[in-house]
């Protein structure tokens, strides 16, 4: 099909002579994504028309109690502060942005009245404005009542460096105007098609300008709301143990008819995957189980207790390796992992080269992972229009031993490589998982194999994946020498995924390493690329431009994609959710009931 054909479809469809649904389903066929086919359809003008959920419930409240299992419990509920997915998903259950992402990547109303679109006035046709119309009527959880003012102020909350926001990259840069008291209009300096960077999914979250106002800039940290939310959400707060639990009761002033279905909300941390997974499978004693990062075989006995069923979202989700580009010993003006300190190994292509041909990805995931993964050399997965065919993986150690011999390293007496007198070992961490132990072993023993003194670090979850920048723990610091985790794409573009290489967000002390960019790569080939697609509408040379981005940052190996990973949920046989891969579980969390 070429590009005659796609516009004949869309005029069909601009024309009601084929449904929207059926344009989608006929993309797919040929080989596009669902997001991808929606973006066709909205740089043609024809607004998205959000499907209706199946939702029978006729009355709020009455559901009981909902139990959750976040294995990794959340350490605070400012969801402009979540560096965690954790963290990201307990402030989900009392805030909520404009609009979030079905499972088909398209955009679903929640503060918002409408979508905007060149259709309805609400998208410059010139890409440099977007006009948001807001629901009427919404209160917060203290009764105070949500307007244009709560928007505009949440941009320039996050926006200002002071706040140090992990947000900030969405809403800098940008000026946003309220037109009235239910309209705001975001105006971009240039054409932007990700026009709903800003307001949408988690970094979208509207917070109340009543309680937060006191408390902008450099006294961002110390708001007790922080700690106890008031959103708008469908459950009000009720209590919060930091890494352990969280609690919510109904909002019966949800500005949803009907909703929500459940009296009350706990979302539990702690504990491991594999309890969670056996939690809800086997012994049925909650509803749901988030993020199973178990191994297949674990999963499909813990199946067979009939209690609940296996779900997997796929999105564009990456357990990845990141090798560090700063020294994480070398301590430059009160912080290690300085860009001013370059790693004194790390920074040497050839060594990374041969570090990435040790890791044996197809065993990973056929004896490890089995249907909860698929091996990739992409750090972008999806949508299909942005996944390079440039990359490659490759295991094979007697090319490592090669390039490391190239390098300088040579094998000591103890097999062990050395030079200028120094080891080549290197600290290697991740959170405590299995599967994650598992893949650290694969690749200690290749490592081993070829020279390479691996040292194994691992670190509960909980303190892994906290977003508090006093804990030397926490991936975002990377005080070690590599690190494995999963970065999750929370939205069908790629612009905020991508942006994790972006030079001016490498995490530092002066951001409270808020800064997206863990592995501290600086290439300024890089940063124009990615400035140039902020602002290209043309959607095939945009896509073209984070291909070059991927295979720039995946071929220097400075980080090395293993395996594109499914949201894998463990949900009760009589619960109903709505699932996406590309935003947060709890995203549509409004629409969860349960069936008798």
């Amino acid at each position: 099909m070429n590009e005659s054909d796609i516009r004949q479809l869309i005029d069909g469809v601009k024309s009601h002579k084929m449904s929207r649904k059926d344009f989608i389903r006929l993309m797919v066929g040929v080989g596009l994504t669902a997001p991808i086919a929606s973006q066709l359809l909205s740089h043609a003008g024809i607004a998205q028309a959000a499907d209706k959920p199946d939702y029978p419930p006729t009355k709020r409240g009455g559901g009981g109690a909902l139990k959750l299992l976040w294995w990794q419990g959340a350490t605070l509920l400012n969801p402009h502060f979540a560096v965690g997915t954790k963290d990201m998903e307990g402030s989900r259950i009392f805030y909520e942005p404009l609009a979030c992402y079905d499972s088909n990547g398209g955009l679903v109303p929640i503060l918002a009245a409408e979508i905007p679109s060149v259709a309805n006035g609400g998208v410059a046709a010139d890409g440099k404005s977007v006009t948001w119309k807001l629901k009427k009527g919404v209160k917060w959880h203290d009764g105070k009542p949500f307007s244009a003012d709560d928007v505009v102020f949440t941009a320039a909350y996050a926006a200002n460096p002071a706040t140090s926001s992990v947000s900030i990259g969405s809403y800098k840069d940008r000026k946003f105007v309220k037109v009235d008291d239910y309209t705001v209009r975001v105006e971009f300096p240039e054409p932007t098609p990700f026009w709903a960077d800003p307001y949408c999914g988690i970094y979208g979250c509207i917070i109340p300008k009543h309680l937060f106002e006191p408390f902008a800039g450099d006294k961002s940290r110390e708001a007790p709301v922080n700690l106890a939310p008031v959103g708008t959400g469908p459950y009000k707060f009720a209590e919060f143990k930091p890494g352990d639990m969280v609690k919510g009761v109904i909002n019966m002033d949800y500005h949803e008819a009907n909703r929500p279905h459940f009296d009350s909300i706990e979302m539990k941390g702690g504990g491991d995957a594999p309890s969670a997974a056996r939690a809800v499978l086997q012994t049925g004693e909650y509803d749901y189980a988030w993020n199973l990062q178990v191994e297949d075989e674990v999963l499909k006995r813990f199946e067979q207790g009939g209690k609940g069923a296996l779900h997997m979202s796929w999105g564009g989700n990456l357990e990845f390796i990141q090798l560090n580009q700063t020294d994480p010993l070398k301590e430059v003006d009160g912080e290690r992992s300085s860009l001013k300190a370059p790693h004194p190994i790390l920074t040497d292509p050839k060594v990374r080269d041969a570090i990435a041909l040790l890791v044996d990805k197809d065993s990973m995931q056929k004896f490890i992972y089995g249907r909860t993964a698929r091996a990739t050399s992409n750090y972008e997965n999806g949508p299909a229009q942005f996944v390079s065919k440039n990359t490659k993986s490759e295991f094979d150690i007697e090319k490592a031993k090669k390039l490391l011999d190239e390098a300088g390293w040579k094998p000591g007496a103890d097999g062990i490589r050395m030079k200028d007198g120094k080891p080549l070992k290197l600290q290697f961490q991740t959170s405590i998982n299995g599967p994650r132990q598992k893949c650290q072993q694969i690749i200690k023993q290749a490592c081993q194999k070829a020279g390479i003194d691996l040292d194994l670090k691992q670190v509960t979850a909980s303190v892994f994946f906290s977003s508090d920048p006093g804990n030397d723990d926490i991936y975002i610091k990377f005080y070690c020498d590599m690190q494995m985790y999963t970065t999750t794409q929370q939205q069908p573009d790629p612009e905020r995924f991508m942006d994790q290489y972006v030079s001016t967000q490498a995490g530092s002390k002066a951001n409270k390493w808020q800064g997206r960019n863990t592995v501290r790569y600086v290439n300024l080939d890089y940063d124009r690329l990615y400035e140039l697609a902020k602002h290209e509408l043309d959607p095939v040379k945009r896509a073209a431009l984070y291909v070059q981005m991927n295979d720039m940052v995946c071929n220097s190996h400075c980080i090395i994609p293993i395996l594109h990973r499914p949201m894998v949920s463990g949900i009760a046989t009589n619960l109903r959710v709505t699932p996406t891969g590309w935003d947060n579980d709890l995203a549509i969390l409004k629409d969860w009931y349960r069936v008798a």
